[in-house]
């Protein structure tokens, strides 16, 4: 945009407000007040909302045919010059709303006058941020499905290389890399579900209520709820001039993808360590460092942790703003602009450079592999094995751990071990133990919906790739 200019030719009389006030406001309340530095980025939401209002105006007969049409076509020429960078945003005029309004009211005269009749700046901004945020929550979800696919096409090249789980951060059972990627296709697919019902509450109508008790005038709030494309009217004017609960409801969303995607980050962060050294994250992700020439650093993921943080603070700021106000409008709700404007940025952002940096993964299958077959990951499956055999579960643990402690010992895997020396832990066990012991044993094993055998990580992806496809 534009540089705001901090100084202006404007009289007193020229305020929205000045006929109450026996002297100018200082210059430093001027620039703590205002918020055009940052709400400026409403400025097509405020002049669609705008000419909604005016064109509801003329359908009441509030104001002539003539005004609105006026009115639409000076808006339409305001957003021309906003959109080729020459509209001049004048800090003496405080906000979005009335630097587009006296500008209007330059170029068309007492029309422009006209068009703040049955509303409030008020019921205006709280409008305009709400188409905004209808609009980025739109943006969200379709990065989010963006990010899921990149994650399915990964998942179906991995479908079967395997890995270890994790508990604890210790090996646990063997799984396959696709199904891993997977648990975080399920998170995601529950993030677009909650934004797409956060949309629900985001496209009410607050425009009608005017300041706080709505207005005399005979206005059709339904009328300007369907040209704007709301499902309907806030219905309680106090409310709707205050509310806030939707900006803080799409950042609580946003803060939950954010963590779900640090998560992910640790991950990448780890395995991308030459101590694990299960893949490589391409080098347009990455960085190098000024003293240590070797260095490879994943600043992505790493940066996709602290930025967490930032989303996090802007959930706690907004809560903390909200916590203490009456009804109805305060001067405090200015400051709901700039963490939900950030959040926004932060998270599409994110969204969009995570997608990409799915498509740079490579995979080191054989170090995957390796991972897995230390640690006897496959004990369970041994353990499982004897309660086929009619063991109950609690001693074939036993009988496990032991075994375990043994293989420890001798310092090799659970597979390794001579059956006799098996036999020696549990007479129930025969030469066919060895299928159960294998990587691939243990993955097939687990053939259910949910389950990390490679059949069903297959069938996983395909009904996710549907799911997206139908929403």
């Amino acid at each position: 945009m534009k540089e705001i200019q901090k100084t202006s030719a404007l009289n007193k009389k020229d305020s929205s407000w000045s006929g109450r006030f026996n002297e100018p406001v200082a210059e430093l309340v001027k620039k703590y007040t205002a918020s055009i530095g940052f709400d400026y980025r409403l400025a097509p939401y405020d002049i669609q909302g705008s000419i909604a209002h005016a064109h509801m105006l003329s359908v009441q007969g509030i104001i002539s045919q003539a005004d609105f049409k006026v009115i639409e076509t000076g808006l339409l020429e305001i957003s021309e010059e906003i959109e080729a960078g020459k509209f001049e945003w004048l800090l003496d005029l405080e906000d979005v709303h009335l630097n587009i309004e006296k500008r209007l009211t330059d170029k068309i005269g007492d029309a422009g006058k006209r068009l703040h009749t049955g509303r409030s700046r008020n019921d205006q901004v709280a409008t305009d941020v709400r188409l905004w945020l209808r609009s980025v929550n739109e943006q969200v979800i379709a990065g989010l499905k963006k990010l899921q696919l990149s994650l399915l096409d990964l998942a179906e090249v991995h479908f079967d290389t395997v890995m270890p789980g994790f508990t604890h951060l210790q090996v646990a059972q063997p799984v396959t890399f696709g199904h891993h990627l997977m648990a975080y296709v399920e998170m995601l697919k529950r993030d677009v579900a909650r934004f797409e019902d956060c949309r629900i509450r985001i496209n009410r109508l607050p425009l009608g209520a005017a300041a706080l008790a709505g207005t005399s005038y005979p206005i059709n709030r339904e009328l300007v709820a369907s040209t704007l494309g709301f499902d309907g009217v806030c219905e309680n004017s106090l409310d709707a001039v205050s509310d806030r609960d939707f900006a803080i409801e799409f950042t609580f969303t946003s803060s939950m993808v954010m963590m779900h995607l640090s998560r992910f980050s640790e991950e990448l962060i780890l395995w991308s360590s030459p101590r694990f050294a299960f893949i490589d994250i391409a080098d347009r992700f990455c960085t190098g460092s000024s003293i240590m020439p070797q260095k490879k650093n994943p600043d992505v993921p790493e940066l996709v942790r602290g930025k967490t943080g930032r989303v996090y603070g802007h959930l706690t700021a907004l809560l903390t703003l909200m916590k203490g106000q009456p009804l109805a409008y305060n001067k405090d709700n200015q400051e709901d602009k700039e963490p939900l404007f950030d959040t926004a940025d932060t998270l599409l952002v994110t969204l969009e450079i995570y997608a990409d940096m799915m498509r740079g993964i490579t995979v080191n299958k054989e170090n995957m592999r390796q991972a897995a077959s230390e640690g006897y990951a496959t004990a369970t499956d041994l353990a499982d094995y004897l309660v086929k055999k009619g063991m109950p579960f609690r001693d074939a643990h036993e009988v496990v751990a032991l075994a375990v402690r043994h293989a420890v010992d001798k310092k090799v895997d659970l597979s390794d071990l001579p059956l006799a020396t098996l036999q020696q832990f549990a007479a129930e066990i025969s030469d066919d133990v060895y299928a159960v012991l294998t990587l691939e044993g243990s993955l097939n094993s687990r053939n259910h919906i949910g389950g990390t055998a490679p059949v069903q990580v297959q069938a996983a992806i395909v009904r996710a790739r549907n799911g997206i496809s139908q929403s």
